[in-house]
């Protein structure tokens, strides 16, 4: 299903609203606004297979420029807008776009058009840039004739790029019309979580995200509402679920924290009955914090382990969760789970290694953009149709998956293992950390010692000792020998915007104390 199936049913049906201005695209606006862009491509000669970029802070045009691309058997790059000029570049030039649209309102903009001016077509978004044409222009010269068949595109969106140069995850081709309705992740979408007429997504997070992408098209194939913020914030997301009466919401643990920091009487002031289900996955989420959201939202938080390249996925809802805290749920829905040994041997349940899942001869591939070396990599050396995305981890008796951290992040001091994971989950429920990172700097006698990264919540003065307070306030809530032995306060830890955290690049220069 595509916007037209929609808007001529209920043609003044809002299909997206910014929560922060109320701006409302309704579905009529949405079919046209997409089918012309659509045929602005097909003017300039791009055919299925095609690829093309976007870069923009949350708006409507990203999912315009998502339909259109959909609507012409086109692939779209959705571009991270929080990169600086050059990322941005390197990933529009991998992609090998053909078009590129800009937001005029980024503060690189002007950076990024002169490094894109070789791009052979260039448009811009909100704020004009010099050598692209107007969005608005392009759309008014555009033909609205629908073509008799639309072949469907696809997204093909990039790695976070934590430990090098991010990859494109280049989808195989798909051989169906855009309305066709037996897209994967639209049937299963729609049968775990009800996406349907009556859903009123909130997307809190960027859309250039796979997830909250992913989610916004589908909401649109069932007919359903997008509401997007502009940008996280907690108070702002308990109104917005109120004003709306928001049904779906997809998170990360990060927003979930910040929102139970919020003080109880406002929390406790915004009514959130009507959600139906606070979906959830990027990163792991505590357990305590899980418990704490389920307590307040109620039995409707979810969880999903995938990733971008999307091999396959566990699901895991509430009442799971509380019976199975730490585990991100079960297979069987898209992929079956294999953990493997360094040299691809199944391991029993309990036991670490890497986390494949096998998948359905129907369902298709991904590889890497200009990478077989990486693509080869991601597969089984036995079972080409397994894939991994290089994470790690175990399934208990019954099935049920947890995630364990990279060898690389294992802390060993004096011959002691220690997993930062757990230090950092205690930490994160301390109402002064805004966030938490631990890693493992060298020691002379020990070999390895635990060091805590804090980045403070903003009504903590500079003055105050919060490295003695956080040691004070862990003695007792995690063993002594867990306990970090140095605690440096950072202005901001260096995270993706989507919530991966990059520890290569923690430094102890970047500390005030």
């Amino acid at each position: 299903m595509y916007p037209g199936a929609h808007s001529t049913q209920h043609p003044d049906k809002p299909a997206l609203i910014m929560a922060d201005t109320g701006a409302v695209l309704t579905y009529a606006q949405l079919e046209e606004r997409s089918l012309r862009l659509a045929n602005h491509f097909r003017s300039l000669g791009l055919q299925p297979g095609d690829h093309l970029a976007v870069v923009a802070e949350n708006r409507f045009e990203i999912v315009e420029a998502m339909w259109a691309a959909l609507r012409t058997g086109t692939l779209i790059t959705a571009v991270n807008s929080h990169l600086t000029a050059e990322e941005s570049s390197y990933i529009i030039h991998d992609c090998e776009a053909k078009v590129v649209l800009v937001s005029g309102s980024l503060e690189n903009a002007a950076q990024l058009a002169q490094l894109c001016a070789d791009v052979e077509h260039r448009i811009w978004l909100g704020e004009p840039l010099p050598g692209f044409d107007s969005y608005e222009e392009v759309l008014a010269a555009a033909s609205t004739e629908k073509p008799d068949y639309e072949p469907r595109g696809d997204d093909m969106l990039y790695s976070s790029g934590t430990t090098g140069r991010p990859k494109g995850i280049l989808p195989e081709p798909k051989e169906q019309s855009v309305d066709d309705p037996n897209v994967p992740l639209v049937q299963l979408f729609t049968s775990v979580y009800g996406f349907g007429e009556d859903t009123v997504y909130l997307s809190p997070a960027p859309l250039y995200h796979a997830a909250p992408l992913r989610f916004v098209m589908t909401t649109h194939a069932r007919g359903g509402t997008a509401v997007i913020m502009p940008r996280f914030d907690a108070e702002a997301a308990l109104a917005t679920i109120e004003k709306y009466g928001v049904t779906h919401s997809q998170w990360v643990p990060t927003m979930f924290i910040r929102m139970l920091k919020l003080p109880r009487e406002v929390r406790e002031s915004y009514d959130v009955s009507s959600l139906r289900a606070a979906i959830h996955a990027a990163a792991p989420c505590p357990a305590e914090v899980k418990r704490q959201m389920i307590e307040w939202f109620g039995p409707v938080v979810y969880e999903y382990y995938s990733s971008t390249e999307a091999p396959g996925l566990t699901l895991i809802d509430s009442e799971e969760a509380l019976a199975k805290p730490g585990s991100v749920g079960r297979d069987g829905y898209m992929g079956t789970v294999h953990i493997c040994g360094p040299d691809g041997e199944e391991l029993p349940a309990g036991e670490v290694g890497t986390i494949y899942f096998e998948i359905d001869p129907a369902k298709s591939m991904f590889s890497y953009f200009h990478d077989e070396a990486k693509t080869a990599a991601s597969r089984h050396p036995d079972h080409p149709r397994w894939a991994t995305t290089g994470d790690l981890g175990y399934i208990d008796e019954d099935r049920y998956l947890y995630l364990a951290e990279r060898t690389s992040f294992l802390i060993i001091t004096g011959g002691v293992n220690i997993y930062p994971q757990e230090i950092e989950n205690a930490l994160a429920l301390h109402p002064d950390v805004r966030d938490v990172a631990v890693v493992g700097e060298p020691h002379e006698e020990l070999g390895e010692i635990a060091v805590a990264y804090v980045e403070a919540e903003d009504h903590v003065s500079p003055e105050r000792d919060l490295g003695a307070e956080v040691l004070e306030w862990l003695d007792g809530r995690i063993s002594k020998f867990k306990i970090p032995r140095r605690i440096r306060v950072i202005d901001a830890l260096p995270r993706t915007p989507t919530g991966k955290l990059v520890k290569r690049k923690l430094d102890p220069e970047l500390a005030r104390s």
